[in-house]
């Protein structure tokens, strides 16, 4: 029973892994961004990112986003309209906002103290 539970713990973490590993490109964040707001056809999909992006390069990044469970995508003819797999998935992304925020600002903060440092030193004689 002990085994099993561990080996249960090792998938859970295993799984989670996998999914950071999905999300963690920056397009892919952007295109679960644009889809907070509802399912969106994938030719929209490009125009709503504002990147310099080719449609091959939105695809392989959807492509990933599907295979992970993260991404629907149904089709109405020749148009594939994608959406978030679930609302979680809208709450992760917030949560991982607000701890980049905070680790943006902390960097800032940090760096304005090395700028203010070293402009406070006294230059070495020559």
């Amino acid at each position: 029973m002990r085994e099993q539970v561990r080996c249960t713990r090792a998938s859970l973490y295993e799984a989670q892994a996998e999914l950071f590993h999905v999300l963690g490109h920056p397009v892919r964040i952007r295109v679960l961004e644009a889809l907070q707001s509802g399912p969106i056809p994938v030719r929209e999909l490009l125009t709503a990112l504002d990147l310099e992006i080719e449609p091959s390069e939105l695809s392989q990044q959807l492509a990933v986003l599907l295979g992970g469970g993260v991404v629907t995508v149904s089709r109405s003819g020749a148009t594939a309209v994608y959406e978030v797999a679930g609302g979680d998935v809208a709450e992760l992304l917030a949560v991982a906002r607000r701890v980049s925020s905070v680790r943006l600002s902390g960097r800032s903060e940090l760096s304005e103290q090395t700028h203010q440092s070293e402009r406070s030193r006294p230059e070495a004689a020559s």
